[in-house]
Order: C-alpha cells, then sequence, then structure tokens
C-alpha cells in the first residue's frame, strides 16, 4: 500500500512509519518539524520505499507537494506536549482545523482510508472514570490548554462530518499517555522530565502532592492499537480508546523511575497548575471487543528501554537538553 503519514517525524509519527516500511508498505512522511525531528527517521531515511517532505499540512497548497494515490492516510501532525502546544498555541488550533481538513481532502480524493490520532485530552479534567469513548469530556474551552484540546475536539467532529457526508472511512483513536524511545528529553511531560531527571540524579519535580494519577502506555503497543484499528475492515466512523488501564499515582510512578534508574534523585512538589486532570485512566473495552488489543508491555519493562533510550542520547551528545521545568504531563 501506498501511505501518508503526517507528523512523520515527531515521537508516535516515527514509529509508526518505521513499523509500516517493515510490513512492506510505501510510505510519505509529511512533517514541518515544529515540534519533530528529522534525527527520529534518521535510521531509515534511506529506506527504498520512504520518501520524507518537509510541508505545513496547514498550508492549503501543500497536499500537490505529496503526490498520490493513497491507500491509507494516518493524520498525526501537531504538537502534542503542552510545551510544544503553549510555545506555538495558533500553530496548533490550524493544523487541527485547516490541517485536518487538508488531510481529510487528501483521503476523500484518494478513496484512502483515513486515521486521526486524537487525545484523551478531549476528556478535560473528567467527571467520569475511567473515560469511556461515550463520554463528551469536562473541557475549558478558553484555558491554558484550550488550543490543543479544543483543536482535537474540532479535528474529530470535522472527521466524523467527512465520514457522515462524504462517506469517507474514517477512525479515530483517542491516545492516552504513550512513552518509549525518541519523546523529546526537553518534551516537558512527565515521563521525559522523571526519566532525565533520574538519569542526572536531579530532584524529581512533582506537580501537586503527587496523588493524581496516569496510566502509561508503550509506543509499540499503541502502534499495535493503531494499526489494528486502521487495517481491520468494517470500523468505519468508529472512536476507541488506546491506553494502558493500568492507572497508578505520579508519585508511585516517580519512586519507580528513580529504582529502575538507580539514583538518588529527591522528591521536589510543586503547586498543581490550572486545568491539569488529577485523573486518567482509560476504559479500553472497546479496543478488547473490536480490536483484540491490550497493552503488552509492562510499565516496568518500557521505563527500562526508555531509561536506556535517554541514556545512549546522553552518551552520544554529551549532556541531556535540561527538561522544561513546567507542570505538565
Amino acid at each position: 500500500m501506498r501511505i501518508l503519514v503526517t507528523g512523520g517525524s515527531g515521537f508516535i509519527g516515527s514509529h509508526l512509519v518505521e513499523r509500516l516500511l517493515e510490513r512492506g508498505d510505501e510510505v510519505v512522511a509529511a512533517d514541518n518539524l515544529l515540534t519533530g525531528s528529522a534525527a527520529n527517521l534518521a535510521h531509515v531515511e534511506n529506506h527504498p520505499d520512504l520518501q520524507v517532505i518537509r510541508a505545513d499540512l496547514a498550508d492549503p497548497l501543500m497536499a500537490q507537494e505529496f503526490g498520490g494515490p493513497f491507500d491509507r492516510v494516518y493524520h498525526l501532525a501537531s504538537p502534542a506536549s503542552p510545551v510544544g502546544y503553549r510555545r506555538y498555541p495558533i500553530e496548533t488550533l490550524l493544523v487541527n482545523s485547516n490541517g485536518t481538513r487538508n488531510a481529510l481532502e487528501i483521503a476523500r480524493r484518494d478513496g484512502a482510508r483515513f486515521f486521526l490520532a486524537s487525545t484523551s485530552e478531549v476528556y478535560g479534567e473528567p467527571l467520569v472514570h475511567p473515560q469511556c469513548e461515550e463520554y463528551w469530556g469536562n473541557v475549558n474551552p478558553v484555558g491554558l490548554r484550550a488550543c490543543y484540546d479544543e483543536g482535537k475536539r474540532f479535528a474529530e467532529s470535522l472527521t466524523m462530518e467527512f465520514h457522515r457526508q462524504y462517506g469517507l472511512d474514517t477512525r479515530i483513536a483517542r491516545i492516552f499517555n504513550t512513552y518509549g524511545p525518541r519523546s523529546r528529553a526537553d518534551d516537558g511531560r512527565v515521563v521525559p522530565n522523571f526519566c532525565v531527571q533520574a538519569l542526572r540524579g536531579e530532584p524529581i519535580t512533582i506537580y501537586g502532592d503527587g496523588s493524581q494519577t496516569r496510566s502509561f502506555c508503550y509506543v509499540s503497543d499503541l502502534v499495535d492499537g493503531i494499526h489494528s484499528l486502521t487495517d481491520l475492515d468494517g470500523l468505519a466512523g468508529e472512536i476507541v480508546n488506546l491506553g494502558n488501564p493500568n492507572e497508578l499515582s505520579i508519585l508511585d510512578f516517580a519512586r519507580t523511575v528513580i529504582a529502575l534508574a538507580e539514583s538518588q534523585s529527591a522528591i521536589e512538589l510543586h503547586p498543581l497548575p490550572i486545568d491539569d486532570p488529577t485523573r486518567r485512566r482509560p476504559d479500553i473495552g472497546k479496543a478488547r471487543r473490536l480490536l483484540g488489543w491490550e497493552p503488552r508491555i509492562g510499565l516496568e519493562d518500557g521505563l527500562r528501554r526508555t531509561l536506556a533510550s535517554f541514556a545512549e542520547a546522553n552518551m552520544a551528545v554529551g549532556s541531556f537538553t535540561s527538561p522544561a521545568a513546567l507542570p505538565f504531563d
């Protein structure tokens, strides 16, 4: 198959591109490198079935750069960490509105199956726990996180209208906290922050009292779920949570990272920021039922691989980029 992956140089996008190439697909990876990195695809840059294009998906003229036709369109282009989307809030809104429309139009032009990478952030500060796909969410539409939360909610709405109005075969994944190699050391989210701080022996910064919870999914498990959701027939118009349902407190997570890194890092508590969700856990019953999918990589195994990747990057460049001291997950 010939496949377009927008955001193909990002953390998740690069892992997806790699998996598609492994199974023999021809891949066009498009990215404007706003928050992605060319280094994420350096190990496959000479692959005969890969074309990497630097392009802004929100540009209405960019579609002609990609050629075609495509059998699949995977739309992952968007800043995804709070550091990224607070640095580029307008760009985040535009890629999730204009960019999503452009990607949908490419899929409609070619009759391609369309995948949208949405987010658990559409649930906001949830009043339902765990979060299931039928829950509409509790989002502040004008808060600091709104450019991403509302951008993704709009992208979901637009995707569903293309499905209803044009019969386009669309699938939407609401992705929960994902971690693994190739996440940026300065990403600002909890896993890169804690891993880098532990490896450097710096204090682990926790915002709030550490009782807030998250559920962490290793990136290869997520890519498995994306493949199943996109490849299986009969799922047009479906919205599915993809994440790990094993919930733990941020304080327990910090202690786990410190232990696995064999670090002497202390734990520092800071005030909890506005609009930061206090609980986050996916209900993956639908993914189990429709896809036969659930995560397989345990937290300690995944964290060892992630810590090793950060340690290797440290040896390669001499020192880590200090993670942003921001209260985001």
